[in-house]
């Protein structure tokens, strides 16, 4: 079964480069983003990794822990995370699994047999406090991820969970939201005090509310 959204993620233990993952002792009270790799020692995998490592702050900033997964052996990401400083100017400063024996690839789905059936495609899931599953997002091996874009969906999230909105196409953080049409507008008023403007009676559009 495909670990769907609003499903509690599949807890594990696995080794990493920062020793033995409990994974939601390891994730706590915070979110956290679970991403695989293909295979340690390709091209477009160690540009991603390099760049994860370069936005750890802006992670760190939300409340986020990241972690990587490839299904190589934790000897073989050591000798890789040089790889990664000496080409990206960065170093590997999150833990990555080694999933050798396929278990959390399997917990999640992250081999599709009809695109490789030993490697993991770019699978990406962003996890809650809650340890709910809020978003998954699934690349190709040939197509290297945007990091930005995983941010800025981490805001949206963060933010509606928090605040009766929603956020409109290529929304970005201090932007205006919607009002969600389930609230009424004598409740709204009560909860946007900074007012709407009524575009549809569906469609109220307000300033973000944590601004």
């Amino acid at each position: 079964m495909a670990v769907q959204l609003g499903d509690i993620a599949p807890d594990f233990v696995q080794e990493s480069t920062e020793g033995t993952i409990k994974f939601h002792d390891w994730i706590g009270d915070k979110w956290a983003v679970l991403f695989s790799h293909p295979k340690d020692f390709t091209p477009v995998c160690t540009t991603e990794l390099g760049a994860v490592a370069k936005l750890k702050p802006e992670f760190d900033k939300r409340n986020v822990k990241v972690i990587g997964l490839s299904v190589d052996p934790v000897t073989d990401h050591r000798k890789w995370a040089q790889d990664i400083q000496d080409t990206q100017g960065a170093a590997l400063n999150f833990p990555l699994l080694g999933d050798a024996d396929r278990k959390v690839s399997n917990l999640y789905g992250m081999i599709h047999p009809n695109a490789n059936d030993t490697l993991t495609v770019r699978s990406v899931f962003v996890i809650g406090p809650d340890k709910k599953v809020k978003l998954t997002i699934t690349y190709p091996a040939s197509t290297g991820r945007n990091f930005d874009e995983i941010l800025r969906v981490i805001d949206s999230l963060q933010l509606t969970a928090n605040h009766k909105v929603a956020t409109p196409v290529n929304w970005k953080d201090g932007q205006d939201c919607i009002i969600v049409p389930s609230l009424s507008d004598e409740d709204a008023k009560k909860l946007f005090p900074k007012g709407w403007k009524t575009l549809k009676p569906y469609l109220r559009v307000t300033p973000q509310p944590n601004r």
